[in-house]
């Protein structure tokens, strides 16, 4: 067993886990932190993408004791009471249909917007690359960024 600490949306937690221990398994079994979606297990979806340390990460391609003293903001932890403007835009722009690769598309928009907060359509796409869509043929979901990059989203 190794030792990590690590701050996820704000809260800091000590654990000790399995070295081999993903940490989108470590989200979600031991904090429950069930928004970000198992995809793939591969890297290859992106539908597991948080940030660490600010920057986005598939989680499944990480490991927990990796993230020792990093901070993680999961979909949860994007919203701060109420939801987030990227969220709200997926909403309004109907950039899902199952929606479970919604929380790793709206990661990685932020984390686009946070280096490029008026992406062009073409930025937009290379920003979400890697992260895969099923239903939605990424229109709406470009709209979406396009839409909250147009508000001033600052995530």
């Amino acid at each position: 067993m190794a030792s990590i600490t690590v701050t996820v949306d704000g809260v800091k937690y000590s654990d000790e886990v399995e070295p081999r221990l993903l940490l989108v398994h470590y989200l979600r079994e031991r904090l429950g932190k069930t928004g970000t979606p198992v995809g793939c297990d591969t890297s290859n979806c992106g539908a597991c993408t948080v940030h660490m340390n600010g920057v986005s990460v598939k989680s499944c391609a990480v490991l927990a004791v990796q993230a020792d003293g990093a901070e993680i903001t999961t979909i949860e932890g994007l919203a701060d009471g109420e939801w987030h403007p990227l969220q709200e835009a997926f909403k309004t722009e109907h950039a899902l249909q199952c929606g479970y690769c919604t929380p790793g598309m709206i990661m990685a928009a932020a984390d686009l917007l946070r280096t490029n907060s008026h992406p062009s359509d073409d930025e937009i796409r290379d920003g979400l690359e890697g992260n895969l869509c099923r239903c939605t043929g990424y229109e709406n979901i470009v709209r979406a960024v396009r839409r909250a990059a147009g508000a001033g989203v600052t995530p």
